[in-house]
């Protein structure tokens, strides 16, 4: 059973909380996909090959889906707005100093600290959301709309990613998160905070997890009898064991293993992924292919692409009738 606190704005007054979380969630996803645009261009300015360009993409990805469950947990124990607050501003510093990166290593590093600070947000903005709005309809409306951001943010990064690159240039990618960062920073004093949970933070699964699928990512970059590819391989083969074996052995785990014996659980997660391998796979592939094959501006590319969001898809339709109550 869910409990709002006492000091929960009125109704009159949730519009700015409301506003402040669909934002941070807004601001999140569109950094996944507004960087796609941009990769040609910023790979012909800093220079980086081709074997290291999809790391822009990924060490933003790996980190920010790799350490989700420690930030809802981190924000359990250290209060969810607290943490929520950390994220945000831990995502709009890494969003200056990926702009001002001067080559691929500072720039693959702070994209990785981005996701990062996205880990800390995202799953304690939801849970906000149970703390600040009262059960029922108003909570349910809150609720939409939140997901809702998750589709508008693909589509307005993807239209953002190449306007901004077309005109004042790549760097203004990341620095377009800074005032938004700052603003969305400002507007959490509305936010309610939560009780805090008793228990200590987990931080060896979370680190083991990470690796183990930043090795199995890395594993496929060389050749299959490379030795790095190998000794990637044999890391993955390690560390993730070894994740899910310390989940099932915790009183609290990170990762409940239990939720996939749930079919309706088993299903969303099916899809989810999916939907992560199908079309959003391709929004990497097809923006390097329209420019530098058909060598198409940042700016062509997009509006050639169209303004379809993967949020229509059938695997986020079948995901999303999965996890709804009989």
């Amino acid at each position: 059973m869910s409990h709002v606190n006492p000091t929960s704005p009125k109704s009159s007054q949730l519009g700015l909380p409301l506003l402040v979380i669909a934002a941070a969630q807004l601001m999140l996803v569109l950094d996944d996909s507004i960087a796609n645009v941009a990769l040609p261009t910023l790979q012909r300015e800093l220079g980086i090959s081709s074997a290291n360009l999809p790391w822009v993409v990924n060490a933003y990805i790996l980190a920010f889906g790799a350490l989700l469950l420690f930030g809802g947990r981190a924000g359990d124990l250290y209060g969810r707005r607290r943490v929520f607050q950390s994220g945000l501003l831990l995502f709009t510093v890494a969003s200056l100093l990926v702009g001002l990166a001067p080559n691929a290593a500072l720039l693959i590093a702070a994209r990785a600290l981005q996701g990062v600070g996205a880990a800390l947000t995202a799953p304690n903005a939801f849970a906000l959301i149970t703390t600040t709005f009262p059960a029922g309809a108003t909570r349910n409306k809150a609720l939409a709309v939140y997901g809702a951001m998750s589709g508008l943010g693909i589509v307005a990064g993807l239209l953002l990613g190449g306007l901004l690159t077309g005109t004042l240039g790549w760097r203004w990618v990341f620095f377009i998160n800074i005032p938004v960062g700052l603003l969305v920073l400002a507007g959490t004093r509305t936010l309610v905070e939560a009780a805090r949970q008793p228990g200590r933070l987990d931080v060896l699964p979370a680190i083991t997890g990470t690796l183990g699928m930043a090795s199995l990512v890395y594993a496929g970059e060389q050749g299959w009898t490379d030795p790095l590819t190998l000794g990637a391989f044999a890391g993955a083969a390690v560390l993730i064991p070894l994740f899910l074996l310390s989940q099932a052995r915790r009183a609290n785990p990170l990762l409940p293993l239990g939720l996939f014996r749930d079919c309706n659980c088993a299903g969303s997660y099916l899809g989810m992924l999916l939907l992560a391998i199908g079309p959003m796979g391709t929004f990497y592939l097809v923006t390097l292919f329209m420019q530098h094959i058909l060598g198409y501006s940042p700016i062509r590319a997009r509006a050639s692409r169209g303004c379809r969001s993967p949020s229509g898809s059938p695997s986020r339709q079948a995901s999303a009738r999965s996890s709804s109550p009989a």
